[in-house]
């Protein structure tokens, strides 16, 4: 797996607010049980220091804004230490925007860990394309937090068939096994529909022999993590309907939401456009997205 790297640490982002201490005590959580060090980072970009109020007075010193970049770091890395005391962090305010620091620190990172809103820096994270392009293109696993997750519920995985999606299961399944949870695999279909231009769609189908291909699809994707994590107890799910509502809908009752940045069929709009927009916008619990290194294969 991706998140396998030698005493590489779980990375938070951090900007002061409120959702970014949440995205803190999640990440510290997840350090303990991965075994890892947790590394806390601030985007410092001077001289605008953003907030709700606005840019900060050109006059401002840079040195004051440093100190509070500093500031708001160190208070992170207390939080952190709240969770364990013996939990090894370090914490750093780096120049930079915030997309293009947590970029070259999910290099060395097993997980990026983000808060679902934040200030500054981080506002663009969730708003935009931004989100989009850091969990298209992150070396590593992005987890978005949602305020304190709960610690009951199973682990749910969108499934589309694909190849791509190997990685994004087995990182479910390691999740599930970690956490001593059930995991729900969910696959979503759709009836012959047409998807471009000239696309022919058969007049006559058999619904049944559809949805026992659709069947088929699920259990094949889920059967070989299966075999390598046999304490994990699972449940396919297959749901007929539009990939985005359909994982929102799920997530109401899941600990945590796996999905894959690419992939094809029903799932492969996923990180692309609206449906992306609207897993990452409204999906009731936290999101884990694992992005497909080409050339990589999943161990």
């Amino acid at each position: 797996m991706m998140t396998d790297r030698s005493g590489a640490p779980v990375v938070v982002g951090v900007d002061g607010s409120a959702t970014a201490l949440d995205a803190v005590r999640v990440a510290a959580r997840e350090a303990v049980a991965r075994h890892r060090p947790l590394r806390v980072v601030h985007a410092f970009l001077w001289p605008v220091l953003g907030t709700p109020l606005g840019p900060v007075v050109a006059t401002l010193p840079h040195e004051d804004l440093r100190r509070e970049a500093d500031k708001l770091v160190a208070e992170a890395v207390d939080e952190a230490r709240k969770v364990d005391a013996d939990l090894p962090v370090t914490g750093v305010a780096r120049d930079g925007g915030a997309v293009a620091v947590l970029l070259e620190e999910s290099r060395d990172a097993a997980l990026l860990v983000l808060g679902h809103r934040g200030l500054g820096g981080f506002a663009e994270l969730l708003v935009g394309s931004a989100a989009v392009g850091l969990s298209a293109r992150a070396d590593c696993p992005v987890l978005v937090v949602r305020g304190e997750p709960r610690a009951d519920g199973p682990v749910m995985v969108g499934v589309d068939g694909s190849a791509l999606s190997t990685e994004a299961i087995g990182f479910a399944f390691a999740e599930a096994a970690q956490r001593g949870a059930d995991l729900v695999a969910v696959h979503a279909w759709l009836y012959p529909a047409p998807v471009g231009p000239g696309d022919i769609v058969p007049l006559v189908y058999d619904p049944e022999q559809l949805r026992a291909e659709e069947e088929r699809v699920l259990a094949e994707a889920v059967a070989g993590w299966a075999e390598r994590y046999p304490e994990v107890r699972v449940r396919r799910k297959l749901v007929a309907g539009a990939p985005a509502p359909v994982l929102v809908a799920e997530s109401a009752d899941a600990q945590l939401v796996v999905v894959g940045a690419h992939g094809r069929g029903s799932l492969g709009g996923l990180l692309l456009g609206s449906v992306s927009h609207a897993v990452l916008h409204h999906a009731r619990s936290p999101l884990a997205i694992v992005r497909h290194r080409r050339g990589h294969a999943a161990s």
